[in-house]
């Protein structure tokens, strides 16, 4: 079970945005991940529970930020439902989409764990939805993501694979890779791995 933390910046200007305190492991349904995070301040920030099936679906998203909350499943597409901070009012959202995403690494984990690519320098086209900090807005967005180098790297636990994503957002082309090694993020734009206590779990 991986422990550890993540930085989180803007990739943009790299200020300071919080630090994600996350555990994460395979379990009976598939895949979950909770963390806490804390504002440059120290103050808590926010909180990401995410539990996936074993074709890498969401079963179920919870996100708390700035006091705003968010529920959400795959349903019908993907469906979620957004509290504000006083808790007396909620909207719904349905979205004929594939997952959600969002600034925590776990989205791209989960993201990657959805499409489970073969190397190729072929993009596979995904559509998410993106809660945006700090009100947890909902945005859909239009992805093509393609595994474009995969290596085994010898560690102290036997062999990491580490796999090298390409991912392009469809309505700008701007271009990024993400490093992920099972279900930890080694390097993504906005995420550096601070600490992790113990190796990535294999999630094939």
């Amino acid at each position: 079970m991986p422990r550890g933390r993540y930085s989180l910046h803007d990739p943009h200007d790299h200020t300071p945005l919080a630090d994600e305190h996350f555990q994460c492991a395979p379990g009976p349904s598939g895949w979950r991940y909770v963390s806490q995070l804390t504002g440059p301040d120290g103050d808590h920030a926010g909180s990401v529970d995410l539990t996936l099936d074993a074709l890498g679906r969401p079963l179920r998203l919870e996100l708390h930020a700035a006091s705003w909350q968010v529920r959400g499943a795959a349903l019908d597409g993907v469906t979620w439902v957004r509290t504000d901070p006083t808790g007396t009012h909620a909207t719904e959202g349905n979205v004929r989409a594939h997952a959600f995403t969002g600034t925590s690494p776990a989205f791209l984990v989960a993201t990657a764990r959805l499409l489970r690519l073969t190397p190729s320098t072929a993009g596979t086209r995904v559509r998410l939805v993106a809660f945006t900090d700090p009100v947890l807005a909902p945005r859909t967005v239009d992805q093509s993501w393609a595994l474009v180098d995969r290596e085994t790297h010898p560690s102290d636990n036997g062999p990491l694979t580490v796999d090298a994503f390409q991912v392009t957002a469809l309505d700008t082309g701007e271009q990024h890779i993400v490093h992920l090694a099972g279900d930890v993020v080694l390097s993504a734009p906005g995420v550096e791995l601070e600490d992790l206590d113990s190796p990535p779990s294999d999630l094939d």
